[in-house]
């Protein structure tokens, strides 16, 4: 397949994963709500936890978001960790603990309390001379674990939620989330304009990566950041804008065990 018969396949399945398509993805949580402040703490919360089997992700966004009666914002407001350790007792997923969970939403409190947004948290460490964003994750990485080890000692759990490129992950959460926030089309928010849709990096996990194996979009064998920026760099020749706007339909692809 050469890059134009590529790029043409790809274009079809971008249009054809369109909203209608969206379910089962963390992203149906974002889409519930109309408000900034919740689309923004829903999108966060859906993006942390989007790790392992889809099942899993959707029951455990489901209990969280039905714990905190489905109005991130609100609950934000009136949040304490004695509030947290009632609201999320018994709540754990994977590597993450209770603690750990409850540290997080107080963390997230002071961020709304202090940054009015957690855009105006990310733009501080957004450089826009860089080439892509690696730099502004890291440093909003550093920025969450700080926070977080104001409450806590920090666990292995914390170290997940918030990794950083140089240490090889491919930092597929806070990507995905960027991606939710940066973008905008049928399932893209489109909320962080101020940040350029080409200084993206595509959310790598399993699904991405082989199909990009499959597709030439990458030669690297080891999935980490390596990797998620070469994908992002042969996305990048065919659509040089927007590359990532491909990423929902690779991965559903994969997902649903389909033929590209």
């Amino acid at each position: 397949m050469n890059s134009k018969q590529l790029k043409e396949k790809l274009d079809y399945y971008y249009q054809t994963f369109d909203r209608s398509k969206i379910s089962p993805d963390p992203l149906e949580f974002p889409h519930r709500f109309q408000d900034y402040y919740d689309i923004e703490i829903s999108a966060f919360i859906s993006s942390i936890f989007a790790y392992g089997n889809i099942k899993q992700i959707i029951a455990i966004l489901e209990k969280i978001h039905s714990s905190i009666n489905n109005q991130p914002f609100q609950f934000l407001k009136s949040y304490d960790r004695k509030k947290g350790r009632e609201t999320f007792e018994n709540i754990f997923f994977r590597f993450y603990t209770t603690n750990d969970i409850v540290v997080l939403f107080k963390v997230l409190k002071n961020i709304y309390d202090e940054n009015g947004s957690i855009k105006n948290l990310f733009m501080n460490c957004y450089l826009n001379s860089g080439e892509n964003i690696t730099e502004a994750i890291t440093c909003f990485s550093k920025k969450m674990i700080k926070m977080m080890h104001t409450y806590t000692e920090i666990t292995h759990g914390i170290k997940f939620m918030f990794p950083y490129p140089k240490k090889r992950s491919t930092c597929k959460r806070i990507n995905l989330f960027l991606r939710w926030m940066v973008r905008k089309d049928d399932l893209d928010f489109g909320l962080w304009n101020e940040i350029p849709k080409n200084k993206l990096i595509i959310p790598v996990d399993t699904h991405i990566a082989n199909i990009s194996r499959k597709l030439n979009l990458t030669r690297q064998r080891n999935i980490n950041w390596k990797m998620a920026e070469e994908i992002t760099e042969s996305l990048r020749k065919l659509d040089p804008i927007d590359p990532v706007k491909y990423d929902f339909a690779l991965c559903h692809i994969g997902m649903r065990k389909m033929r590209f």
